[in-house]
């Protein structure tokens, strides 16, 4: 991996992009230390400082820390792109959009964009109710004073919502102009900011005595061993075997090699578990504005550290994981390319047979793939369960991290590949 870092910087174009990247997610952690207008500094830093030692939540991976421009981060984003996931499936005219090719899916796209606009108006406005009611230990407090009006409270939204569309824009230049996916980059800053933090809660919770010394020790290696089962997770993949048929071209016989499609364990990836924590605090961002005790109670029922909250959670990874995948993988369109190419998968009829054969491989690979990201993002339970160690510092974190920080080496071990390769120009 660091050589892959080492060579990217020897080539002028991908250095430019890697610098670009950095200033990038520079100038978007920076706008996550900035307040939102009105609020009050002196109570900004008293609810900056009691939330550093929080629970890892999908606030924590996808914005940029309470109160600030940045606080919704790309979370109306994702939010939006999931009720277009299902709108598509339910509405005819959006599902013939997506069949139009790039052109449809840029206007899938456009829509998508302005369901967050609204999502994050909001959510801003959720967030700002929540924070003139945030409860401490002294009682409930304004955090923008008690001298603020309706007009403090609707700039402060509105600057919210603003910083949101900012990110958004951000996240999009980091693909466009960068590499790899902008939305990862931004989730995979959040993440990394708040290591440290979640370090130190998990050091501090442990007594200098033998029994918590080895529980430390047993931690760390339960660690790199979710680390490592990660990585073999989003390394792994299902090869189905191709076979092409020889064929004349002009007076020259081409074809008859043997080839294979590629089909990772899970197709859905990080985004099953992101799309299942977003729903199940999407009562927490209701209640911001009811402040209802019945929802509060639900909420605390939803947390992964209720057996209830763990049940609904795993079942969401799996339910969104299938529905994913369903939209990522078309099987008939894979056997049609296949069979229009002289292909065939070796011991299947080309056609309906070749379509259900993907499909059937395709739906194993699913539940194998989401019952292991299921148990790596269970594992911070498992941890304050079994060893005591804090929910807030696990699996998810590190699956996150692990799988966009191969996807960052692949994308430049790309790069560096078509810069190095010579081709027909020998």
């Amino acid at each position: 991996m660091f050589k892959v870092f080492a060579n990217a910087f020897k080539v002028k174009d991908i250095r430019k992009k890697i610098f670009y990247v950095l200033m990038i997610l520079a100038i978007y952690r920076l706008g996550c230390h900035i307040p939102v207008a009105g609020m009050d500094l002196a109570n900004w830093e008293a609810l900056n400082s009691s939330m550093r030692n929080g629970q890892l939540t999908i606030q924590a991976l996808v914005g940029g820390g309470r109160g600030t421009l940045f606080a919704l981060g790309v979370g109306p984003y994702i939010t939006a792109s999931i009720v277009m996931q299902l709108l598509t499936v339910a509405i005819p005219k959006l599902e013939q959009m997506q069949k139009e090719g790039q052109d449809g899916r840029e206007k899938i796209n456009n829509i998508t964009r302005y369901v967050a606009v609204g999502l994050a108006l909001l959510n801003a406005a959720s967030e700002v109710f929540g924070l003139t009611h945030h409860q401490t230990i002294y009682g409930a407090v304004n955090m923008f004073g008690e001298t603020a009006t309706f007009f403090t409270y609707a700039v402060a939204a509105v600057s919210m919502a603003s910083g949101t569309m900012l990110v958004m824009w951000m996240s999009e230049l980091l693909t466009e102009r960068g590499f790899g996916n902008g939305g990862s980059f931004i989730i995979f800053a959040n993440i990394l900011s708040g290591l440290p933090a979640q370090f130190m809660n998990l050091l501090m919770n442990l007594a200098p005595i033998p029994s918590d010394i080895i529980k430390g020790i047993l931690t760390f290696v339960v660690f790199l061993a979710v680390i490592a089962f990660a990585i073999l997770i989003q390394d792994g993949e299902r090869r189905i075997p191709v076979q092409y048929s020889k064929k004349m071209v002009g007076r020259q016989l081409t074809g008859g090699q043997a080839s294979f499609i590629p089909l990772k364990v899970n197709i859905a990836g990080v985004m099953s578990i992101i799309f299942a924590m977003t729903l199940l605090q999407l009562p927490e961002i209701i209640n911001g504005f009811l402040n209802n005790e019945t929802l509060t109670t639900i909420i605390g029922y939803l947390k992964h550290t209720h057996p209830v909250g763990a049940i609904l959670y795993i079942v969401l990874i799996f339910a969104f994981t299938f529905f994913y995948t369903s939209f990522a993988v078309n099987p008939n369109e894979m056997a049609e390319n296949i069979k229009k190419n002289g292909g065939a998968i070796p011991g299947i009829r080309p056609g309906k047979a070749t379509s259900d054969y993907i499909e059937r491989t395709v739906y194993r690979l699913s539940w194998i793939g989401a019952a292991f990201y299921a148990l790596i993002a269970m594992a911070p339970v498992l941890f304050e369960v079994i060893l005591k160690v804090p929910a807030g510092f696990g699996g998810t974190t590190l699956l996150i991290v692990s799988s966009v920080a191969l996807e960052i080496v692949k994308q430049l071990e790309s790069l560096l590949l078509m810069r190095h390769y010579k081709g027909f120009l020998e």
